[in-house]
């Protein structure tokens, strides 16, 4: 019978538009074909019930996680679930040798223990407007690129200050859409007290490490629980004890009736950036130069980071959460350079854009604006093509790994006229030395000065000059030199130093030269291929314009902005990429045989108790009926991409089944193409994240507080 609802379920899409379970859509745009497909494969709810600025919808209990991942409210008094690798810096800076709660995990059992971020904020969309005609209709129609750039920055900040300008809660954003095509302000509240209240042990919260990355099937409890405060009135307040809960217009009620294969799933986040309208050139671009750089300078970095880590506890938690973020698109470069290839991406783009330019022959006089497009932009991506590799390169060896240096390169960031601005930055730049094994940083600096001549040897900065000239080329000895000399390797030198305010001693400190030296070098960069940048902005716009036009019957959803977009689509196994077809769900079997391993694998590396938890099979009302079993991840075909990361997975009715973490290694050029039958959203299972807050830590109080069914 399973499988029978299925296959109608599958054929229904197909009899569908081609697009059914591909975009990442506005949830105040939804056309009515839309809704009414969402209807057809379960969704209970209507448009309103989405998207109601003016009374309570599911868009009220989704947050916005720091502005680098997504959240769900989940009780009336303001408790959030996201992943753990969202959490994870906010874990690592409350964590120690003495108090390791990364490796350990964290739980409170009274609201005095949880413990306050405060770099960390969480926003709620308020409204979303379409401000596409003020913006577009003050640029004149002779305008250039950099002409029409300067306009629409202005009249962005003029709208964005009318909405904030009474009214100090609120934070607004005017965001393009198509390539520019379109324009729409968000208007937010942001809360600024944000507290940790749960945290797994990172044997699950982070289980399989790199080895799982990106991969099917996953076992990983990627979960963290937060708290947001606000003062007596409801309303953001910096962090005080004498705050209280917030209690939110609409919390996500959970459901324990869990799921099975073809049912309606539903994400709701803010994901991050996609490219699906970029042209072939602009793609061969991304996996010649971002991509290839990537690959390239991680994996130098990684290994030197790695050997440390695994020699040092002390250096594996100030560098944890680095190296995690360093290594996640790294994998996923390499995955997507290899998935375009696979799935013939540039050949698929290729053949469009041929079809492009038949249509526009069809009617040259009509269609006049979009006759060069092609040739404008293959011409522009060659004429750029050797300085933009080097510009990836450059940024990634040295704006992107050693610390030392990223403090130079913030200082000069500084702007000494906006004090509000400066007090954070100054802030944030106290806070990185908390993170800092100078000793470690002297490898990194060395190998990446080293790796970079090696790999870019005809574009060199002045840096270069100064090590053959003094040094006779030799990086180490020039390493030490920089270290020995410059107040910005210790925090308390460098505060001395700037303390001082002399221009000349802080502008002469080695570190701060380098980073002057590359500032102006990446400038110049930028400068050498400005014309030409200036054309694939132009041309790749109107290269958007254009395909939706030339099939205007087509519903087209805008790439991802990091604004709020809902994905739809069911619960749904797949074909990997062993030929293997695979289970819509995984369940303690697989973890424990991962578990198994851990010896010659420290990626599967868990706790003796968390072993006998799982090999106990008690996992009570947290078991699924269909599949007896508790159900630790399931798969379904929802598009997302990063930034989704703790986007609430809902099923029909708007209830709360799990929380998005991952795509798939078949489908990682899913940022360029959506491939229906490949991509895959992975997801942990809610009844995997009680089971944990309680088997494992006995959180009575918090299971109350969700008022589960």
């Amino acid at each position: 019978m399973r499988k029978t609802l299925l296959t109608i379920v599958l054929m229904l899409s197909a009899l569908l538009p081609t697009k059914a379970h591909e975009g990442m859509w506005m949830l105040n745009n939804l056309t009515p074909e839309t809704v009414k497909l969402m209807q057809a494969l379960g969704l209970k709810l209507d448009a309103q019930g989405l998207y109601n600025p003016n009374g309570v919808s599911l868009k009220d209990c989704v947050v916005s996680f720091g502005g680098f991942c997504s959240g769900v409210v989940v009780s009336p008094d303001g408790l959030v679930f996201t992943n753990h690798h969202c959490g994870y810096e906010s874990i690592q800076q409350h964590s120690s040798t003495e108090h390791d709660y990364l490796k350990n995990g964290f739980i409170t059992h009274n609201r005095s223990e949880e413990l306050p971020n405060p770099d960390l904020h969480v926003s709620f969309l308020l409204r979303t407007e379409d401000v596409t005609e003020r913006v577009l209709g003050a640029v004149p129609s002779i305008a250039g690129e950099r002409e029409r750039s300067e306009i629409i920055d202005s009249i962005c900040t003029v709208i964005q200050n009318e909405v904030i300008e009474n009214n100090p809660n609120l934070s607004a954003i005017v965001s393009p859409y198509f390539q520019g095509n379109e324009y729409y302000l968000s208007v937010y509240k942001d809360y600024k007290d944000v507290r940790l209240v749960f945290a797994p042990p990172s044997s699950i919260g982070k289980f399989g490490g790199d080895t799982d990355n990106w991969m099917w099937p996953r076992h990983t409890g990627d979960f963290s629980v937060f708290r947001i405060y606000a003062d007596a009135n409801n309303e953001p307040a910096e962090y005080s004890e004498d705050n209280v809960p917030y209690h939110p217009v609409h919390y996500a009620p959970i459901s324990m009736k869990g799921y099975k294969e073809g049912d309606f799933s539903m994400t709701v986040g803010y994901p991050g950036s996609t490219n699906r309208y970029m042209s072939s050139f602009g793609i061969y671009e991304r996996m010649t130069g971002w991509n290839a750089a990537m690959i390239q300078v991680r994996g130098v970095k990684q290994e030197i980071w790695r050997k440390a880590m695994d020699a040092d506890a002390d250096t594996r938690i100030k560098y944890d959460a680095k190296y995690a973020q360093s290594s996640n698109y790294w994998k996923n470069s390499i995955g997507m350079n290899q998935s375009i290839e696979k799935l013939k991406i540039l050949e698929q783009k290729r053949e469009l854009e041929q079809k492009l330019q038949e249509w526009v022959a069809q009617k040259p006089a009509e269609r006049a604006k979009y006759a060069n497009v092609i040739s404008e932009l293959k011409n522009a991506y060659e004429n750029r093509a050797k300085v933009n590799r080097a510009f990836y390169f450059i940024y990634e060896s040295f704006f992107n790994s050693s610390d030392v240096l990223q403090t130079g390169l913030m200082v000069l960031r500084i702007d000494p006229n906006d004090e509000e601005d400066g007090t954070k930055a100054v802030k944030q730049l106290i806070d990185s030395y908390e993170n800092i094994n100078i000793n470690l940083d002297k490898q990194v600096f060395a190998a990446m000065l080293k790796n970079y001549k090696e790999q870019v040897p005809d574009y060199l900065p002045e840096t270069y000059t100064q090590i053959d000239s003094v040094f006779n080329g030799n990086i180490d000895a020039f390493t030490d030199a920089v270290y020995e000399k410059t107040n910005m390797a210790e925090r308390d030198s460098m505060l001395a130093m700037m303390a001082r305010n002399n221009n000349e001693e802080i502008m002469g400190d080695p570190i701060m030269s380098m980073a002057i030296d590359l500032m102006v070098y990446m400038q110049e960069l930028r400068g050498g291929v400005m014309e030409s940048s200036m054309t694939i902005e132009t041309n790749e716009r109107l290269l958007n314009a254009a395909i939706r036009e030339m099939d205007i019957t087509q519903p087209y959803y805008s790439d991802a902005n990091s604004t709020m977009r809902m994905s739809y689509g069911i619960v749904s196994s797949y074909t990997m990429s062993n030929g293997q077809n695979s289970n819509y769900y995984c369940n303690p079997a697989g973890l424990l045989a991962k578990a198994a391993t851990q010896g010659t694998n420290p990626d599967y590396f868990m706790q003796p108790e968390v072993v006998t938890l799982f090999a106990k099979g008690d996992f009570g009302k947290y078991k699924d009926k269909r599949t007896k079993d508790l159900n630790l991840c399931f798969v379904s075909n929802n598009d997302i991409t990063g930034g989704n990361s703790g986007s609430p997975v809902f099923n029909g009715k708007g209830e709360l089944i799990g929380l998005a973490f991952d795509g798939n290694w078949e489908a990682m050029s899913s940022d360029i193409a959506f491939d229906s039958q490949l991509q895959r959203c992975i997801n942990v299972d809610i009844r995997y994240v009680l089971f944990m807050m309680d088997k494992w830590g006995a959180a009575e109080s918090l299971l109350k507080e969700l008022k589960l069914k």
